[in-house]
């Protein structure tokens, strides 16, 4: 079996197992068997860290069925190789080729080198984070809770967001705390350290602790880094004024309540959630057009390689940016940060995006005929948002068809496992060709 087909048959695997559980009676609230549709959909979307929910996770699902959803999430979000490998090494088996191969696909690293030592590192990081987060939610929580289901939904929602799953246990997900203030920080922090990348993070943590330790060598970033870090903190700040722009002529509360700083928030936590977040603090149904296209551009997009997060990634944006750059400018190389990009990371570039857009056209196409009375706009915000693991949604998920709920699902599994790694499983990992064909040119553009 190919290394691409035993990933996408592991989130495969675990989709099954989490809908056997969640359609027992011991997973819901009422004691009663869940819908095999809406078990199947909800596994689905833990798993691969959307989201999307045709039932409230809050009231439908009992304290089992949540904890369910939390376990496949955080497996989910730390990818089937990674917490496969994770389980084999607490066993004591040995790590071979064929594990090692895995995690340098589904992490998207360069070499096999270190995979042991990086798996062991994702799971202290994520530890790491989750547990801050915790720390940090706990308080808000018990202002208006007890200590215990505080705790609780401090846990939820800390691994919810560092996953950048957005399943909350709060039916409206986070409007009832739109004006907190620490939600808007941790939470937002919480996904954005998400979806950077582990690499990205362990190279900061590195430096962070050459500075402390009074090491003054010169530290160099790779180029992951630096375009990860700038494109993530370019998209964040111009949306972000994008948003506070709507929020002014269009604000998402009345007008009466709103101060510049809630409007503010509301602008951050607009453009942080549609990294592939799925929390939202306002009604998405109620946004105008304007609005959710940006979203809709930001959720394509996604977060970085190696992390938590969906989307076509930032790095994929960056190298069409600079190829796009570099035919303006009538250059035959792709420069960024003074380093050449390999023509191999461009065929790539523009297989993600063309395979991302073709597959998302395709099932918007599915679903809007077979939902004609929802509105198309909305259709495809959907689409894009299960395709981008992101979990946002204007309201209509639960009105979708039974053949359009199905094509989310077939959406949100294709978007978490990667649109090359599902075409490499179906047809095939691609083989080095030995014949090179002559050159001839066409007309372009």
């Amino acid at each position: 079996m190919t290394v691409s087909r035993t990933i996408c048959l592991g989130f495969l695997a675990l989709i099954v197992i989490g809908t056997l559980l969640l359609v027992l009676p011991l997973s819901t609230s009422s004691g009663e068997w869940s819908s095999l549709v809406t078990a199947l959909f909800t596994s689905t979307s833990a798993v691969c860290v959307t989201g999307l929910i045709v039932e409230d996770t809050g009231t439908y699902y009992s304290v089992f069925g949540q904890i369910v959803i939390l376990l496949l999430i955080q497996v989910g979000g730390l990818g089937y190789m990674t917490a496969n490998t994770f389980l084999l090494l607490l066993l004591g088996r040995r790590f071979g080729l064929r594990e090692k191969l895995a995690i340098q696909k589904s992490l998207d690293i360069p070499g096999m080198s270190g995979s042991v030592i990086l798996v062991r590192s994702i799971i202290a990081l994520t530890l790491a984070f989750e547990v801050t987060g915790v720390l940090l939610l706990l308080p808000v929580f018990m202002e208006d809770y007890g200590m215990g289901y505080s705790l609780w939904l401090s846990i939820f929602h800390s691994i919810s967001a560092f996953n950048n799953a957005g399943f909350s246990l709060f039916s409206d997900s986070l409007v009832g705390y739109a004006t907190s203030v620490p939600i808007h920080i941790v939470i937002p922090g919480l996904i954005i350290f998400g979806g950077i990348g582990y690499q990205v993070i362990m190279e900061a943590y590195i430096w962070l602790r050459d500075r402390l330790q009074g090491r003054h060598g010169w530290s160099v970033f790779s180029l992951n880094f630096k375009i990860v870090t700038s494109t993530t903190l370019f998209l964040l700040v111009v949306s972000t004024l994008m948003f506070l722009g709507i929020e002014l002529q269009h604000p998402s509360m009345p007008v009466e309540t709103l101060n510049p700083g809630d409007r503010l928030l509301f602008a951050w936590s607009e453009a942080v959630m549609p990294r592939t977040a799925g929390f939202n603090t306002v009604d998405y149904g109620s946004i105008n057009a304007v609005g959710l296209f940006i979203t809709m551009a930001l959720m394509l997009v996604g977060g970085s390689p190696g992390s938590t997060a969906g989307g076509i990634k930032t790095t994929t944006l960056r190298i069409l940016f600079n190829s796009t750059k570099a035919v303006l400018q009538s250059k035959e190389e792709v420069l960024c940060y003074q380093r050449q990009i390999p023509v191999s990371l461009i065929l790539k570039a523009v297989g993600v995006v063309f395979g991302s857009t073709t597959a998302i056209l395709f099932m918007t196409l599915i679903i809007g005929v077979s939902n004609p009375n929802i509105p198309f706009i909305a259709i495809v915000f959907e689409t894009i948002s299960a395709f981008a693991t992101v979990g946002l949604s204007t309201g209509i998920t639960a009105s979708l068809s039974m053949l359009g709920k199905l094509v989310i699902i077939c959406t949100m599994y294709i978007g978490r496992v990667g649109i090359l790694i599902f075409m490499a499983a179906l047809l095939g990992d691609p083989q080095p060709s030995v014949v090179h064909y002559p050159e001839e040119n066409l007309l372009v553009g």
